[in-house]
């Protein structure tokens, strides 16, 4: 490195004019102008060089004319070859023909301007729209159908105003008859006309939303089928155990224990992917009611006795003698347990213990709390932030060991939501987790909705 250089894009001037002669002022403009388009770490390399010459000297190279990306000028850079500026007309292409939706909205919320697309999505001209408030253009809606417009609650303000950017929020969006539909929208802050902006980039997943439904009854279609089949199975084998068709041998005995099982176990599956279905298109309803926590508890720990036992778990409840009572649908919080309790025996090796606890909440008045603590092996950091995500199922060698099929925790999330709560959990590998979620407090509120 030359040590009579100074850090200086006013030094590298300065030589260039000595160098230069007339052409000073031409050069250090366009370097000047260079030189902001660089990052400090190619500007520091490029300091270190002798001074620029003009590249029609002998001496000069092609590669010269790269370090500052100007024709006539450059910095030899020792050892790198910058790129030309890049060409970006394929984002003008880009706005042209793709199929998303790109609206931009200035400060004022008026549409700027917009594509093709989305022109054609919602059923305006490009110059119908242009400087109309977005609410007559736009008219964003959530998934219950609420506008959003004039809310806090609104995607343009939470950008324009707060600096926010949206990503992949699903919304209605089009405020003509006929041309509304539902969209997964990414919204960012721009500079429009030297203000503040936004851009909505908007996907129509009105194919998509089809394609689900499509598949969601045809689940339903073959969940159903298969319910009475396994009734029917379930309902036979119990005859066999009880000794209406005769005495069983020890063995017998054993082998359709092991049958019942798995039956009971396809049935719980179906059960479930009903209960999702029935959720998804709004037909899955709570019926709250005085409920006993303590009784509730003790319900559980006695149907899972038994696969506690075999795993070698303790399984032990933890309530107060006077109990909060809990204003829920009782049949429902038992299965937010059931589903809880289950998974943590599973995942909790044997002479470990489970303990079901509920308490006041603390800090809501009107709230009680229930937990689910295990001593098991813990949930790995990596599956954590999925472990609430339908059929999620984890590459952990614990989990294709216990089998499963991730709709447990995602049914006792939809419930305890259902019931105004929130459900969340503390875990570390290792050291055992503990799943906490609420439900509402008694306070003589019956027949009340939630």
């Amino acid at each position: 490195m030359r040590k009579d250089i100074e850090r200086s894009p006013h030094t590298i001037g300065a030589r260039a004019a000595e160098s230069a002669g007339d052409e000073r002022v031409v050069f250090q403009a366009q370097a000047k102008d260079a030189l902001r388009r660089r990052s400090d770490a190619r500007l520091r390399r490029a300091i270190d060089t002798p001074p620029t010459e003009r590249l029609d000297t002998p001496d000069a190279t092609p590669e010269q004319d790269l370090a500052f990306g100007e024709p006539g000028y450059a910095l030899p850079v020792q050892g790198v070859q910058a790129a030309p500026a890049r060409d970006q007309s394929y984002m003008l292409d880009y706005y042209a023909h793709s199929p998303s939706a790109i609206i931009a909205v200035d400060e004022q919320l008026r549409v700027y301007d917009l594509n093709p697309s989305a022109a054609t999505r919602l059923g305006f001209s490009p110059t119908e729209v242009r400087d109309r408030p977005c609410k007559d253009v736009l008219m964003c809606r959530n998934m219950n159908g609420t506008p959003l417009c004039g809310t806090s609650n609104c995607p343009l303000t939470r950008v324009v105003q707060n600096g926010e950017t949206i990503p992949a929020t699903e919304l209605f969006l089009g405020a003509r008859t006929g041309f509304s539909a539902e969209y997964s929208v990414n919204v960012g802050p721009v500079c429009v006309n030297g203000n503040a902006g936004a851009v909505f980039v908007g996907r129509d997943l009105s194919g998509l939303k089809v394609a689900n439904q499509v598949r969601a009854n045809f689940v339903s279609m073959v969940s159903h089928e298969l319910r009475t089949p396994l009734n029917s199975i379930h309902g036979f084998i119990d005859l066999l155990m009880q000794g209406h068709m005769g005495a069983l041998t020890d063995e017998q005995r054993l082998y359709l224990g092991y049958t019942q099982e798995g039956v009971q176990q396809l049935m719980t599956i179906v059960e479930d992917i009903l209960f999702m279905t029935r959720s998804d298109s709004g037909q899955f309803e709570i019926k709250p009611q005085k409920t006993n926590s303590r009784v509730l508890a003790k319900q559980v720990v006695t149907s899972l006795k038994m696969q506690a036992k075999k795993a070698a778990v303790i399984l032990d409840k933890d309530i107060p003698e006077t109990a909060p009572l809990i204003y829920a649908d009782p049949q429902r919080m038992q299965q937010v347990l059931n589903n809880l309790v289950t998974n943590a025996i599973k995942f909790t090796p044997p002479h470990g213990t489970v303990i079901i606890r509920v308490r006041e909440h603390p800090e809501q008045a009107d709230r009680v709390l229930f937990s689910v603590i295990d001593t098991g092996d813990g949930i790995p950091p990596e599956d954590q932030p999925h472990i609430f995500e339908r059929f999620y199922q984890s590459n952990h060698s614990m989990q294709s060991k216990m089998g499963g099929y991730g709709l447990g925790l995602s049914i006792a999330r939809l419930i305890v939501e259902q019931h105004g709560g929130e459900i969340r959990f503390e875990s570390a590998p290792q050291q055992g987790t503990t799943f906490h979620f609420t439900a509402p407090l008694w306070s003589g509120q019956d027949g009340i909705p939630l």
